[in-house]
């Protein structure tokens, strides 16, 4: 099955399985109407308060997220230290300095000022809330995890091991299958490289993506922390619109205000490794008239290149000897008939095999001079399902691996042998940076792609 049609028949499926649709959507639009609807002590009486295992998000030096799912009104909170038993353990409430957060589906705590290559001990609680007016609120009930999970923070002296997925688009067979096998190699963090979902209208749907997904390991991500570089599937649907009511933003404190509405980009050294995340947006244009101008992708994209030059400048990025991009959407293709996203105005020329972005030349022509400049090894993409390697030439320094998409995950016939998911591992050891593509559909390593350190010129490079 091709990309499109693959997409095609997701999408019907998530349509014919969903009851309220864009109807639904509309109380993403009111959230004070939606807070005080059915939130009597009896509302949801006979859920669990803790819906879902603590999601951990974004993590860097200093910081991490932390997201789960609650089953009624309610605050919650983070316990953490860095003693096993929590015996110095500091709460953390979700929400800001002048209000806790208070919410019925999901829950949001942002940990900072923590120490860089630290293993950190935490647990998730929540109160239960009758909320009925600004005048009428109380605690009704409380509920703790009984489980002590553990992250540890990005720094110089944190394993530089990572895994990446990619275009898992509401698949359970092949997501829980990459879950599994990340469980396997234990890396430090895990880089979701976009396309988590399909055309998301609610946030029970997107909960149900990160939060509470179809498969038998419910805490995927409460030990291992995971970075998102968002697809152009995670900007449809009325509730992707607002992705960060359930894939946290940085806060404000953690980027310049330059960079306010960047919150997912991000810029990590782990061990000798330093990660740079991207989002390369929509891959159709602005214009296109199916959008109805409703996106302002192009003004985004641009707005990355000061924040890429100021990220690539620090000097815990600078010094690392290797340094790893990440996007959804491919900076190179091979092959002219492949879509650049660039045709103007809607996307369609007859010299091309798709209507949309197979690859991002705009991308590429703003982000790759800074990245080459900086020495820039190896970027990690997505997008095309279809895993490729493009290996490094003397017009473009650097490597691209392409990631495979979810199709014929479950395929034993061997007819399609060219598609498969994958799990791409990266591991610094021995003075070496050894790239592994793992299989899902065979469970056998597809290829390994090997990286020597940068050179000392381009760690004195002034971006």
């Amino acid at each position: 099955m091709k990309r499109r049609e693959f997409l095609k028949t997701s999408a019907l499926i998530a349509a014919a399985t969903s009851t309220s649709g864009v109807a639904q959507a509309t109380t993403l639009l009111d959230p004070d109407r939606q807070a005080l609807a059915g939130n009597s002590p009896e509302s949801r009486p006979s859920e669990a308060l803790l819906a879902s295992a603590p999601m951990l998000q974004n993590f860097a030096e200093t910081s991490v997220g932390v997201a789960f799912a609650v089953g009624d009104m309610a605050n919650g909170y983070v316990i953490y230290g860095t003693k096993p038993d929590l015996s110095d353990g500091r709460k953390v409430m979700c929400g800001g300095y002048r209000t806790t957060d208070i919410s019925d589906r999901v829950i949001q705590v942002r940990l900072t000022g923590l120490l860089p290559s630290t293993t950190y001990y935490y647990r998730i609680g929540a109160d239960r809330i009758a909320y009925k007016g600004g005048y009428n609120m109380k605690i009704v009930g409380h509920e703790e995890d009984e489980h002590i999970y553990s992250f540890v923070t990005a720094g110089d002296n944190t394993r530089a091991h990572f895994c990446v997925i990619n275009d898992t688009h509401v698949q359970w067979v092949p997501f829980g299958r990459a879950v599994e096998k990340i469980e396997e190699l234990r890396p430090t963090c895990v880089v979701w490289n976009g396309d988590a979902s399909n055309v998301e209208e609610t946030i029970e749907a997107q909960t149900r993506i990160f939060l509470t997904p179809d498969i038998s390991r419910k805490d995927y991500a409460a030990r291992i922390p995971y970075l998102f570089c968002p697809g152009n599937h995670d900007s449809r649907g009325m509730a992707n619109r607002h992705l960060e009511r359930i894939w946290m933003y940085r806060q404000p404190e953690e980027r310049l205000s330059r960079d306010w509405d960047l919150g997912r980009n991000f810029a990590v050294r782990m061990g000798d490794m330093a990660m740079i995340g991207l989002d390369t947006a929509e891959d159709k244009l602005d214009t296109n008239p199916i959008f109805a101008g409703l996106f302002n992708s192009a003004a985004y994209r641009e707005a990355q290149v000061d924040w890429l030059r100021s990220a690539l400048s620090r000097p815990e990025i600078a010094k690392a000897p290797y340094l790893v991009a990440f996007c959804h959407i491919p900076l190179f293709d091979p092959d002219p008939k492949r879509n650049p996203g660039d045709v103007a105005p809607d996307d369609k020329d007859p010299q091309y095999d798709t209507d949309f972005a197979m690859w991002q030349r705009t991308c590429a022509r703003m982000w790759c001079p800074l990245l080459e400049k900086a020495g820039c090894q190896l970027i990690i993409t997505a997008h095309q399902h279809h895993y490729r390697y493009d290996a490094p030439t003397a017009e473009r320094p650097w490597a691209q691996i392409v990631g495979g998409g979810p199709e014929h995950a479950a395929d034993t016939s061997n007819n399609s042998p060219e598609q498969f998911p994958t799990v791409i591992e990266g591991l610094v050891e021995e003075g070496h940076l050894k790239v592994t593509i793992h299989n899902l559909r065979t469970g056998k390593i597809q290829a390994v792609h090997t990286f020597e350190p940068r050179k000392k010129k381009f760690l004195k490079a002034k971006i």
